[in-house]
């Protein structure tokens, strides 16, 4: 019987580690065994967290903290969690592995995937010129013709990594105006290499075997137009990952897993959420590792109590 099993690798997951190893409670955490290490791993420098002044690569920051909470005692565990029952006092945790855990308390640090446009032959062309990471996917389309879909922060980025690779970056946007920080947009805005596409959408992708092109659909006239890219990286936001618990934890209207005010405390005692798969709003490395530490010192609490 553990008495903490971590889901999920990403800031709050690692996080969540460190102070429960810290506490003496020797947590297990279950990382993906595609995916571990969360969202940064897939992306490129790493300005804004704290005590890095000179910034870092989003993998470097996700080792160092996998190396931290190994240092304290956190066993890892690179599987996926395909089933979970956490009504009862014991938690039961099982992995595609095969492996079954019994604990008596979980933290869901699960996150959130990348969101699809939602486009016929989307998931065809995934690897042939459709991509959801430019981290991962750039190096191949050097000297091309490319586009980023989105408007936020994420697709700043993704806009401005790519021009180190491409001739050329359209970025398309549904709206007039950006939603991202002001410094990323503005980055964007002042790269010779970008030009936005206002009010628009992607409507329909086009090619056999590799991606050529698309057309768009004005979302203020509703006309179309055709442009020829050869790469489309969709950056539109994310959908959290609550697919295991979406049937004994309760969720917001938006779909992320409810806590208890600024707690991590969810609708089932024992069991504590922390990191993107609570937070709709802010998503960033630094949140989702203070609420790593929320749902570490609630679950030593309710250990303590218990």
């Amino acid at each position: 019987m553990r008495d903490v099993i971590i889901i999920g690798s990403g800031p709050a997951g690692w996080t969540a580690a460190i102070y429960t190893a810290r506490a003496g409670l020797n947590p297990l955490l279950i990382a993906s065994s595609v995916e571990a290490g969360g969202e940064l791993m897939k992306t490129t420098e790493v300005e804004n967290y704290p005590g890095f002044p000179e910034g870092l690569m989003g993998p470097d920051l996700m080792a160092n903290f996998q190396a931290q909470a190994e240092r304290f005692g956190t066993e890892t565990l690179l599987d996926d969690v395909v089933e979970v029952d956490l009504r009862g006092d014991v938690k039961i945790v099982k992995t595609g592995g095969g492996k079954t855990f019994e604990a008596k308390t979980v933290i869901l640090a699960t996150g959130a995937a990348y969101r699809e446009l939602g486009l016929p032959r989307e998931k065809e062309l995934s690897g042939h010129g459709v991509s959801w990471c430019a981290t991962c996917d750039g190096f191949f389309f050097r000297q091309k013709t490319i586009a980023v879909v989105g408007g936020g922060d994420s697709a700043m980025e993704e806009a401005n990594f790519l021009t180190r690779f491409a001739d050329k970056v359209y970025l398309i946007h549904r709206r007039d105006s950006f939603k991202a920080s002001k410094i990323m947009a503005d980055r964007a805005l002042n790269n010779p290499k970008i030009e936005v596409i206002w009010n628009s959408e992607v409507a329909e992708l086009h090619g056999e075997m590799k991606l050529s092109g698309v057309t768009l659909r004005n979302t203020v006239d509703g006309s179309t137009s055709e442009l020829e890219i050869e790469g489309l990286f969709i950056a539109v936001g994310n959908d959290p990952r609550v697919w295991l618990v979406e049937d004994q934890v309760e969720l917001t209207a938006e779909k992320f897993i409810k806590v208890e005010g600024r707690s991590s405390k969810t609708t089932l005692p024992g069991v504590f959420a922390a990191g993107d798969v609570i937070d709709p709003t802010y998503r960033q490395a630094i949140t989702a590792a203070a609420s790593g530490c929320v749902a570490a010192l609630d679950a030593e609490h309710y250990l303590n109590d218990h």
